[in-house]
């Protein structure tokens, strides 16, 4: 037997409350770690928090059409960073001003990768608190919640559209910041 999808426990919720906690079980750390690189991480903890209990009081709304609640919770998670977007901007900035992170690495291709990252770590930091808070938003949810085109329009409540102007505005400005020519591959690059 196939487990169910999170649009089933959601469903089943309505009944059966408890079993939102499979919701929880599946997408907490995703959430939280995706709110972690965006803010403190007890900031993240709590907002992660914060958006289950809205997700669990607004069940009701879900699109059961969706299989997947990721992109749904990942866009409450969103919504509640636009109240911590001043810090988000100055994490940022305080991120692009930090010295790499120490560690032990014996391989000749991982120390020269870590060289480069570092290059461009400080100014990439700062060219990400310069973008359009939506921008940003669209960006960081492909960077860094891994969401495909069509789940970023339905975590930002936009059409996929949007999502593309959005992304193509925000590596313009990168490219700029950065002084990179050509285009900024995207490895996950989706017509849906």
């Amino acid at each position: 037997m196939d487990a169910p999808t999170d649009a089933d426990l959601i469903r089943t919720s309505l009944r059966e409350p408890r079993a939102f906690a499979g919701i929880f079980d599946r997408h907490f750390a995703r959430v939280r770690g995706y709110l972690g690189r965006r803010v403190e991480s007890e900031v993240a903890a709590d907002l992660a928090s914060e958006a289950f209990t809205i997700a669990f009081d607004a069940r009701a709304r879900f699109d059961l059409t969706r299989a997947d609640a990721g992109p749904w919770l990942l866009g409450i998670a969103t919504n509640l960073l636009r109240h911590h977007r001043r810090g988000d901007v100055r994490r940022l900035r305080a991120l692009a001003s930090l010295p790499r992170e120490s560690g032990v690495d014996d391989g000749a291709s991982a120390i020269a990768s870590r060289v480069d990252a570092d290059a461009v770590r400080g100014p990439l930091f700062i060219a990400l608190s310069d973008l359009q808070p939506g921008d940003r938003d669209a960006l960081l949810l492909l960077a860094w919640a891994d969401l495909s085109y069509s789940e970023i329009a339905t975590a930002l409540g936009i059409p996929v559209g949007t999502v593309r102007s959005r992304l193509h505005r925000a590596r313009g400005r990168i490219r700029e910041r950065l002084g990179v020519t050509g285009a900024i591959p995207d490895r996950r690059y989706q017509h849906s």
